[in-house]
């Protein structure tokens, strides 16, 4: 990760706009460090905001965080203040104390919160249905913490998920009704739903949207070639229950929301 604290905040921002492969908390940790240095510049703090959301308007993580900096009166102090929430969030810990006692999980893709503390359950199997040829890399990472392993190809996700008694998605931003996931997810979902299994979608600290934030990410979602795309939407019906920071709630439980709306991002950037 960056590393110079010499660069000009721009010059840093620029770097974050074009980062790939991080996780959120990563590009969030990043984006808060140079996003705060322009807390005395109003204009330029919103056109970096949304800069930074042109590159990664998927990233729930960096849309709260944002919206709480432009509605903050010391932008700084919110940046710090969200970076704290996001290295307390206890999602991991939910996810890993709920499921059930030796239970078979199904995963897609490489969720970076939901099996963040999985090898404290050595009673576990995990199937990882291969995505993106993530699946090997994710494999060996869990076998290395000695969680016992299946590795599944992309071929096997409906068999893979309608055998498990735990179907797990990530969602990188959510809205009221629906979430932005690995593509392969919906499919998962309804392959577990319809055999009768648990099928959970996690969201983690910080990506529970209003929904007009939501149908930002969701419009620039559909307008990409959707056969295509690294990700799709998928309604919250195909899932039985929501792991978040308070723990595990039906998908029928009101949904939450970490931020407000700011309309300063809801216009496209040209």
């Amino acid at each position: 990760m960056w590393q110079s604290a010499l660069v000009h905040p721009i010059e840093r921002l620029r770097y974050v706009a074009r980062a790939g492969g991080f996780d959120q908390i990563d590009l969030a940790r990043e984006a808060a460090d140079a996003l705060a240095s322009l807390w005395g510049e109003p204009a330029e703090l919103v056109n970096a905001c949304r800069r930074i959301l042109h590159h990664h308007p998927l990233a729930g993580s960096l849309w709260v965080m944002a919206t709480r900096l432009l509605v903050a009166t010391d932008a700084r102090r919110a940046a710090l203040d969200f970076l704290d929430e996001l290295n307390a969030d206890s999602t991991s810990d939910n996810v890993t104390d709920a499921l059930p006692a030796e239970a078979t999980v199904a995963v897609i893709g490489w969720p970076d919160l939901a099996l963040e503390k999985i090898h404290r359950r050595r009673d576990l199997t995990v199937r990882v249905i291969d995505a993106y040829g993530e699946g090997a890399g994710l494999a060996r990472s869990l076998l290395q913490k000695g969680v016992d392993v299946e590795e599944v190809p992309f071929t096997g996700l409906g068999q893979a998920c309608t055998q498990s008694d735990v179907v797990i998605v990530e969602a990188t931003a959510s809205g009221p009704d629906a979430f932005i996931a690995p593509s392969g997810s919906y499919a998962a979902a309804v392959c577990g739903v319809q055999s009768g299994k648990q099928v959970w979608v996690v969201v983690g600290h910080g990506r529970a949207l209003p929904q007009p934030i939501f149908e930002v990410i969701e419009k620039q979602l559909i307008a990409k070639n959707t056969m295509e795309a690294d990700d799709e939407v998928v309604p919250i019906d195909v899932v039985t229950h929501v792991v978040g920071p308070q723990g595990v709630k039906t998908s029928e439980s009101e949904a939450r929301e970490d931020c407000v709306v700011a309309a300063e991002l809801l216009r496209p950037v040209l």
